[in-house]
């Protein structure tokens, strides 16, 4: 697969807190991380995404009374998967996996998501009330990108949602199975059941890499 100025790569979430040893850890989540790096030497563009949360996050099943992580709960937009606190603002957890360093440094732009304590954020475009907006669409659009490419944590969530976000804004997406990971199988079945359904392409980095 040939990779033009109108593509860019979209990094999503390679933070300390999702990968071994962290607060929401997804199993093999750093062992990805110098695909990643090799992935993005190939694009002239590349935007990465990050958790950002305050302590009284919504999402964060400490903040909701007898309530346990991975359990949901009502909200005002709807459905909420309940999470151990994680990627809170300024933390070690929040931070960028070392490993990834050479793409955060490469990388045109962070987009910061999930700061808002009432509304948890796992699409890269929009906060998970579907309607605010982080502004990454206005930027690709403002780049002339047509098409994205998608990797990283975690394919069943923040990298799901972030491509279906991409094909109702318009713009082609294709993920990097084996550049993401997910946090269960039982969530990563109905993921790309909804990558098939919309058309988002899945790949192997090696179509990349050559």
């Amino acid at each position: 697969m040939r990779i033009g100025p109108t593509d860019t790569l979209l990094v999503i979430d390679p933070q300390n807190d999702f990968c071994e040893g962290g607060a929401l850890a997804v199993s093999g989540g750093a062992g990805i991380m110098p695909l990643i790096v090799r992935l993005a030497e190939r694009f002239e563009r590349v935007i990465v995404t990050q958790d950002w949360h305050t302590p009284d996050q919504i999402s964060f099943a400490s903040n909701h009374p007898g309530a346990t992580p991975f359990t949901e709960i009502e909200v005002a937009y709807g459905r909420q998967m309940l999470w151990p606190d994680h990627c809170l603002q300024g933390s070690r957890g929040a931070d960028f996996h070392p490993d990834i360093a050479p793409v955060v440094n490469k990388a045109l732009a962070v987009i910061r998501k999930g700061y808002n304590p009432a509304v948890d954020s796992y699409s890269g475009f929009f906060e998970n009330d579907h309607e605010t907006p982080t502004g990454l669409g206005g930027l690709l659009r403002e780049l002339g990108v047509k098409r994205v490419f998608l990797a990283g944590l975690a394919l069943d969530y923040c990298v799901r949602f972030t491509a279906e976000d991409a094909v109702r804004e318009g713009f082609e997406a294709v993920v990097v199975s084996d550049a993401s990971r997910a946090i269960a199988p039982e969530t990563a079945a109905p993921a790309h059941d909804r990558f098939r359904a919309l058309g988002v392409a899945e790949i192997e980095a090696a179509t990349l890499l050559g």
